[in-house]
């Protein structure tokens, strides 16, 4: 009997570790893009003028904290259903009229982890391309993956246009 536990228990936790590997090594990614008429230094201006976000953004409506990477920062965040999540994301990559990019976590590492990206690329003729992406890994993903593609993405390019409508008129 003792031993059947053991065995069933080792199952349990090798299948486990195997689950919580394959969530790792096969993301959810959400991806979305938008050229703007706005050179890539106007529309990092846009995409850090946090102060405002209440004003125009309608993804992320508050973001507080210092922009330095290794901080922290708080985000508020509204779906496509008018709920609001606040979490508080670490700063990995800060570069000026290029990319700002953070991982948030809920729960410890490897449950459900998001890392989130703006990435600004400079086109002819003094436009940009802004990339928005979000890397979901963790064992609680693949039960959430179609909501995330329901209720946030339409908010990443909902976030884009208003970006590339500011960015365009500050001009």
């Amino acid at each position: 009997m003792k031993r059947r536990l053991l065995i069933g228990l080792g199952a349990f936790v090798l299948l486990l570790v195997g689950y919580t590997t394959y969530t790792i090594v096969r993301p959810t990614v959400l991806r979305t893009e938008v050229e703007i008429n706005a050179s890539p230094d106007q529309v990092w201006t846009v995409l850090t003028d946090r102060a405002n976000y209440p004003a125009w953004n309608p993804f992320i409506v508050s973001s507080t904290g210092e922009l330095t990477v290794g901080a922290k920062i708080t985000n508020v965040l509204r779906d496509t259903k008018g709920s609001e999540t606040t979490f508080t994301p670490k700063l990995l990559a800060v570069q000026p009229g290029r990319e700002l990019r953070w991982i948030g976590r809920i729960g410890f590492g490897g449950v459900f982890d998001g890392e989130h990206s703006f990435r600004i690329e400079a086109l002819p003729d003094g436009r940009s391309k802004l990339i928005q992406e979000e890397v979901f890994r963790g064992a609680a993903v693949p039960f959430t993956a179609g909501m995330l593609r329901d209720t946030i993405e339409p908010q990443f390019r909902a976030m884009n246009q208003a970006i590339a409508t500011r960015a365009a008129t500050a001009r």
